[in-house]
């Protein structure tokens, strides 16, 4: 059974969607502000966060950013739920690190979809393909989820993780978006893909410091390819 998370601090919302995912077999913790999601997160380590945008005090898109630099929490994904339906701030919650995003109002049929296809995902990213890779200066250990580039760990979220992780399995091969995003984030998936361009660039800009980011390389008109290759 998994474990989700919401953190919302409207109690009409968070009954309707513990009704429909206790329904559909997961387990639900509940919280109403980043305080008790952080309580709730120590108590029982979620699969997958529902995340408010407009919350009390800290709000949503802060709290995934502190959970973002925790070691402990950044692997869990989160779907940003906000009646906040802008282009910016879409693209502002993915440079968080979400992983989806939920504009309300949301039919419970979209919302336990969307959970699916994240977990689903994520299952993958964890499957057992899980020889550690290098290129040059570039190391991932699947297993234990790390990325060094020169001897130096670095910081990415899940969603760069597994991205990488497709594309050093997969060098000197040319993707388009719709394959990354069928790929490296799983088919079915209710996710633009204009996301995939933000997501390439807080790639290349963890690469940055270390001189490697020429190793993700546009394709004009084509897409994206890894290759270590200048």
């Amino acid at each position: 059974m998994h474990n989700i998370l919401i953190v919302e601090d409207e109690q009409p919302i968070r009954t309707m969607v513990n009704f429909a995912l206790s329904r559909a077999g997961f387990e639900l913790s509940e919280a109403a502000d980043a305080e008790q999601a952080y309580a709730e997160i120590d108590r029982k380590r979620p699969e997958l966060i529902l995340m408010d945008w407009m919350l009390p005090g800290m709000n949503g898109l802060e709290l995934v950013r502190r959970l973002q630099r925790d070691a402990n929490t950044q692997d869990i994904p989160v779907i940003m739920l906000t009646a906040r339906t802008e282009e910016a701030d879409k693209i502002n919650g993915f440079n968080a690190g979400i992983d989806d995003y939920i504009s309300k109002p949301f039919s419970p049929a979209e919302l336990l979809a969307r959970i699916q296809a994240v977990l689903r995902r994520t299952q993958t990213s964890n499957a057992p393909t899980n020889q550690p890779l290098e290129y040059e200066h570039l190391f991932l250990d699947p297993l234990s989820h790390r990325v060094t580039a020169k001897s130096t760990e670095l910081e990415f979220g899940p969603t760069e993780f597994r991205l990488l992780k497709f594309f050093m399995q997969h060098p000197d091969r040319v993707y388009s978006r719709e394959q990354l995003l069928n790929n490296a984030w799983g088919r079915n998936v209710y996710v633009e893909e204009r996301t995939v361009d933000v997501h390439i660039l807080r790639l290349r800009k963890a690469l940055a410091p270390h001189g490697i980011e020429h190793y993700i390389q546009t394709v004009r008109g084509a897409g994206y390819r890894f290759s270590p290759s200048v």
